[in-house]
């Protein structure tokens, strides 16, 4: 039995599985037993549109909420569009720690490196290891702080090691400051229930669409 849309959640990541419940669907019953293969596609499309709202609402409320850029979340938010005869689409989120400079579009002061409202005191903005310069600090520093580098252990160990680096040599340890989206976890229940609210409602849309159709075929006959 269907039990309409739900969540689940793990250490990295958040999934969102959308679909109609049997009890949502007993009210079109009628035109699916006469039109099986348009009320099929109605279904198929209400799903994949409400994973579109979802992606677009989420990133903006988790945007807002956690001072991050759009844009950044929306990279962590994968939607999986239902096709064929599936009944389930999904929405992926990785909520794993996020890089700061993500977040906006990093500064770097004497003080250290702002973007948006955060400040990083004595960290710096360069490309340490790869191509992409990022928010690093000495673990040494007195403004080191492990709430603005989460998801990192220390270690002496040369070279990249869960977010921490050596740098030229392990006498100067680096950490990457990274923004835990650990707040997010609470609220996958929650978006569980606006999307069966949002599904429910394209859905009495979709259906009585294919339904103007048929009818209208009917006229033209």
């Amino acid at each position: 039995m269907s039990i309409g849309s739900f969540s689940e959640v793990r250490a990295n990541s958040g999934m969102l599985n959308v679909q109609v419940s049997t009890e949502d669907l007993k009210a079109f019953s009628e035109l699916a037993a006469l039109l099986p293969k348009a009320a099929a596609n109605a279904q198929r499309r209400a799903i994949n549109k409400t994973l579109g709202w979802l992606r677009t609402h989420i990133a903006r409320a988790v945007g807002k909420q956690e001072r991050i850029a759009v844009g950044a979340v929306r990279q962590r938010l994968r939607s999986y569009p239902i096709t064929g005869g599936a009944t389930r689409g999904k929405l992926w989120f990785g909520i794993n720690p996020l890089e700061a400079r993500r977040a906006g579009r990093p500064r770097q002061t004497k003080a250290g490196v702002a973007i948006g409202s955060r400040r990083y005191q004595g960290a710096f903005f360069k490309k340490v290891y790869g191509n992409q310069a990022d928010i690093w600090i000495r673990t040494a520093s007195k403004h080191f702080d492990r709430a603005d580098y989460p998801d990192s252990e220390v270690t002496s160990q040369t070279g990249a090691s869960s977010g921490f680096v050596g740098e030229n040599s392990d006498r100067f340890p680096l950490a990457k400051a990274k923004i835990s989206l650990d707040s997010v976890r609470s609220h996958f229940e929650a978006w569980s229930r606006r999307a069966d609210e949002r599904l429910l409602h394209i859905l009495k849309q979709e259906m009585n669409h294919e339904l103007q159709k048929y009818l209208k075929g009917v006229r033209n006959v």
